[in-house]
């Protein structure tokens, strides 16, 4: 036995088959050893059963010396491994109050969108469903929302502003069209597909949830233009606009949900028609509630 440079050596000639006392034993590899193979466990999957995270593609090891050593141990513990974040995970039913459980739904660009709003443009093709059946998104319902909130609030307010100023009278600004809007749309593009969502399931016609919410929210961007061109004061080309704007977003919806809810049975049309009326109706409430002018007397 040497010792050097602060190392152990055993001789070759001192007993190769019994432990030094003190040093650890050296794994000797034998031809009739039998290496078993264990199949890869779920745990290497992050959060388990959520595919949309990616899986740990290899697993960290620091990096070792000539002697097998590994003298930058210490110091690799300070530093994360590549693709490897230091924030706490939420596993279980707490990962749905995480903001990462929500990035699949969002993860469209500009032109994916873009298309999305074309084709709720053109109501007959039909094709927006099965367009949007491996992504369907939240980003574009969430912005459309809250674009045509503020649009409806801003241009109602507008409107009533001209319409009291033409007839010399006095105006005051109401904050409640902003409340009643956001009301109004953040409510509809949420019940209403989680309604129909719970109609469909009980006729064993499942749709997907967030495939409904995609549907309803981009459903409601044709609504915008129509807004803008609520400005121009004269009442029945406002319900003129109403009226059209209504028919393309029922008909966007009611034409892109009917192949699948024939599968519903025999009362598929009454699906149908109540999902296509119930969309005029919006259009009826827009119109009635934010750009019907009533000019109190002073």
């Amino acid at each position: 036995m040497m010792s050097s440079g602060g190392y152990t050596t055993v001789d070759d000639d001192h007993n190769k088959n019994s432990v030094v006392s003190g040093s650890v034993p050296v794994a000797v590899s034998d031809p009739d050893h039998v290496t078993l193979k264990f199949t890869e466990s779920k745990l290497h999957t992050f959060p388990p059963s959520s595919e949309s995270q990616g899986k740990i593609a290899a697993v960290f090891r620091p990096p070792s010396d000539a002697d097998g050593n590994h003298p930058v141990l210490l110091d690799s513990f300070s530093k994360p491994a590549r693709g490897i974040s230091d924030e706490p995970r939420s596993t279980g039913w707490m990962h749905a109050f995480t903001v990462g459980a929500y990035k699949p739904y969002f993860d469209v660009d500009t032109s994916d969108v873009l298309q999305r709003i074309r084709d709720s443009l053109f109501p007959f093709r039909g094709t927006f469903t099965e367009n949007t059946a491996d992504n369907p998104d939240l980003y574009g319902p969430f912005w459309i929302c809250t674009t045509l909130i503020f649009v409806v609030a801003a241009i109602g307010t507008f409107v009533t502003y001209v319409a009291h100023e033409l007839q010399k009278k006095e105006w005051n600004y109401d904050i409640n069209l902003v409340t009643w809007s956001a009301g109004l749309f953040y409510g509809y593009v949420t019940l209403v597909p989680l309604g129909l969502y719970a109609i469909l399931k009980y006729f064993s016609a499942p749709s997907g949830l967030v495939q409904l919410w995609c549907l309803y929210g981009y459903s409601l961007f044709v609504f915008i233009p129509a807004s803008c061109l609520s400005i121009v004061p004269v009442e029945i080309f406002r319900w003129v606009i109403a009226g059209v704007a209504g028919f393309m977003s029922a008909t966007f919806v009611a034409l892109n949900l009917r192949t699948h809810i024939k599968s519903a049975g025999e009362r598929w049309f009454l699906i149908v028609a109540g999902i296509f009326l119930l969309q005029l109706g919006l259009a009826v409430v827009l119109k009635l509630y934010f750009f019907t002018i009533t000019v109190g007397t002073n």
